[in-house]
This record gives C-alpha cells, sequence and structure tokens, in this order.
C-alpha cells in the first residue's frame, strides 16, 4: 500500500480522491493538511484519516507519508510540488501543474534529479474511454481525421472562487482549456503547431472568462470553446472523411453524462456504442500512480507531455494578446 497525505482540504480532494484512494487496491490516506489546523481535523475525522496537520510543511515532513497530491490554487502548484519533491515524496498533482511551461520544465528537472514519481492529474488519460477513441482514431475507423471540435463551459461567478481570482491562476485556457488540448494529443498522438485565440478578459474578475480557439495539428485542427459564465456543456467530437467519433462526457465522465463513446459511420446511419459503466477515472488514476512509486513499468502521463500540454496554453494566450497566429514551442 502506497501511503497518501492530501496538501489541501479542496473540495475536489474531497469528492474525488478521498474516495478514490479508499477504493483503490494499493493506496491508503493516512494524512491531510490545511494552512487552517481546525479544518484539516474536521475533514481528518470525517473520512477516517490518521493524521491532521495545520501546515503544508508539516505534512511533508512526517515520515509516514510517501507520496502526496496537490489540488491547491494553479498558482501555487508549481511551488508546492518542487518543495514535496525535495522532502522526498512522490507527487500527484492538479492540471495544470505550473502557470506556463517553463515551471513544468523546472519541476520535470527537479523530479529526475531526486528520483522522484511526479505526475500531473489528467485523470481522463486512464479511462477506458479515451483507450478506445485513441484505439479508434488509429484503427482507422473514421479515415483520415479532419477536424476536432470541442465544448468546455460552466457557470462560476463567485468572485471569491479561486477560479475568478487571477493571482491564484483562475481563468478558462489553465482551469479547462487544457482538457480539449490534452485530449486531442493524447486521442492522435500529434501536437499542435500553431494556434490562434480570441480571448475574452472579464471586466470584473480580470480572468479570462472566455475562449474561442483553433490549434493546427498539420493533419487536422482542433476548434474549442471555453467559458466560465456560461451553461454547463462537455462536447469532444472527431471529424473523418470516413466516420464520426463522439465521446459523450469527455472530461467528467460519469458526472457530466454517462460514460461512452459513439461511433458514427460516413452517412450517419448506422452507430456502434462503446459504454463504461461503473469507471472511477480518479481510482484507476492513483492505482497506476501507486504502481509506478512502486517501481514498476507503468505508464503514467509524462511530465514532457505536460509541459508541452501547458506550451500550447501559453501560446493560446499569446495569440489572444496578438490577434494572430502563434507558434507552439516544441
Amino acid at each position: 500500500m502506497l501511503n497518501w497525505g492530501i496538501l489541501s482540504t479542496a473540495k475536489i480532494g474531497r469528492d474525488r480522491l478521498i474516495p478514490a484512494i479508499a477504493e483503490s487496491l494499493n493506496g491508503s490516506l493516512v494524512a491531510i493538511a490545511s494552512r487552517d489546523g481546525e479544518r484539516a481535523f474536521e475533514i481528518a475525522a470525517t473520512y477516517g484519516i490518521r493524521q491532521a496537520f495545520g501546515s503544508y510543511e508539516a505534512l511533508l515532513a512526517s515520515p509516514d507519508v510517501e507520496a502526496v497530491y496537490i489540488p491547491l490554487p494553479t498558482a501555487q502548484h508549481a511551488e508546492w510540488t518542487l518543495k514535496a519533491i525535495a522532502a522526498g515524496k512522490h507527487v500527484l498533482c492538479e492540471k495544470p501543474m505550473g502557470m506556463n511551461a517553463a515551471e513544468i520544465a523546472e519541476i520535470a528537472a527537479a523530479a529526475e534529479a531526486a528520483g522522484i514519481v511526479v505526475a500531473e492529474a489528467f485523470m481522463i488519460t486512464y479511462h477506458p474511454q479515451w483507450l478506445t477513441v485513441r484505439d479508434l482514431v488509429a484503427s482507422g475507423a473514421i479515415g483520415r481525421l479532419r477536424h476536432v471540435e470541442s465544448t468546455f463551459s460552466y457557470h462560476n461567478v463567485d468572485p471569491a472562487n479561486m477560479r475568478n481570482r487571477p493571482e491564484l491562476g483562475g481563468g478558462a485556457l489553465r482551469d479547462i482549456g487544457v482538457y480539449p488540448l490534452v485530449a486531442a494529443r493524447f486521442a492522435t498522438g500529434l501536437e499542435p503547431r500553431r494556434v490562434r485565440a480570441n480571448v475574452v478578459i472579464d471586466p470584473a474578475f480580470g480572468t479570462d472568462s472566455f475562449v474561442t480557439g483553433t490549434a493546427d495539428f498539420g493533419d487536422f485542427a482542433l476548434s474549442l470553446t471555453l467559458g466560465t459564465g456560461m451553461a454547463h456543456r462537455q462536447t469532444m467530437v472527431f471529424h473523418g472523411e470516413d466516420g464520426v467519433i463522439e465521446v459523450a462526457a469527455p472530461f467528467n465522465a460519469g458526472l457530466y453524462d454517462g460514460d461512452s463513446v459513439t461511433l458514427h459511420d460516413r452517412q450517419h446511419r448506422r452507430a456502434e456504442i462503446f459504454r463504461f459503466p461503473g469507471v472511477n477515472q480518479y481510482r484507476l488514476q492513483v492505482e497506476a500512480f501507486a504502481e509506478k512509486a512502486r517501481g514498476r513499468d507503468v505508464a503514467l502521463f509524462p511530465l514532457e507531455s505536460s509541459r508541452r500540454n501547458q506550451a500550447a496554453i501559453d501560446a493560446l494566450f499569446e495569440a489572444g494578446r496578438t490577434g494572430d497566429w502563434v507558434d507552439v514551442a516544441g
């Protein structure tokens, strides 16, 4: 069993990672920390966690903790990932791992030097629905891929929420823009060459609250629409010359919609549906991470792919500022 600690009592940790670790076959949650010590003790008592700490430093100093999950605000991810590496802890960090690609490159160098397992928490890459999409694209099930369209939006207008606070790394591109990019890259094995974007800055929050953009992958284009003050919507559709692949709940599988992938033929007269009931992508993620931390040959979402994904986000920000195409750094 890999002994986990969680830095922060954030909602995603409470609702997703605590249950995932509890259900996993190879992990045990032994500690949780918060800058509010009373809150840490409250969550520990609620979920039966043995240790609670009133500081993140105290948790990192605990010899009982082997790995940490970091669901802090985006602007704090790189800082605490580096501190966890220095403390000798394996790290699973929420996405995006850094505010820019350079921060992720620094993390990758530190992890390699320390011999520590570090991964960004792109849970979708562990879900069998995305493995199915990847296999369908690779097998030529829809022929030549020409276009991928994606929408990801939600409605959050709380000024206190970190997603609406630029100093904490809030905004649509970093919070949800990472998903369409990583999904397209994962499913095709290709990288965006250049991007363009219209980035709307919310006048009250100062964050990018609405974004439309295009990523040119050479063989195909990805179009994306993102919004933090819109009706809830998630779509991911792969358009080929011989068919179409639709992912019902591409990012929040089992929460937004049922876990399914639909393959349509060219005439849209026949469809094959792949369903994945009862899958917990967070559990699959923590189990794979624990196996890797124990030295087994398990594929995790690699830090180089994290850096490349963030390089595309960096380029989208720049494209929004310039109004022109921007090359994605290799």
